[in-house]
């Protein structure tokens, strides 16, 4: 069996995470999984909104990800997002106001029919996971 992890996670853009863990909760699409050394090989897709978590040792972080898929190998875990943002790269005041032009977006889908509430829940909890991060990390 494995010692640690190798947590990998990409974006279309850049690499946002190379480390070795010691486990992993990903915000798989029907629900959280937890990876530990040794577990079972698997392809998932990733929630549209989420927060992976992973330790090392006794310290714990958290990055926020949505869509996309991931990959589970005995000792490794490869994350492939759209969208993953650690808390330390989100701009406060920008995720508060994505999260306030989400939240009228919501409302106003239920007199606006052109509105997909669906879409619209959807980027309400990316903005909401977005800012509860970035505020929890400054204090």
């Amino acid at each position: 069996m494995a010692r640690g992890i190798h947590l990998r996670i990409f974006t279309p853009g850049q690499k946002v995470l190379d480390a070795e863990v010691d486990r992993v909760e990903v915000p798989a699409l029907d629900g959280e999984i937890g990876v530990l050394p040794g577990h079972t090989e698997l392809v998932s897709l990733l929630k549209p909104a989420g927060l992976l978590t992973y330790h090392v040792g006794e310290t714990k972080e958290e990055i926020a990800i949505s869509d996309g898929f991931f990959e589970v190998g005995p000792d490794s875990v490869l994350i492939m997002a759209d969208e993953a943002s650690r808390p330390e790269d989100i701009d406060l005041a920008k995720a508060l106001e994505a999260k306030e032009l989400a939240e009228q977006l919501v409302g106003k889908s239920n007199t606006d029919s052109s509105i997909d509430v669906t879409r619209a829940l959807v980027d309400l909890e990316r903005a909401m996971i977005a800012y509860n991060l970035a505020n929890r990390s400054r204090h």
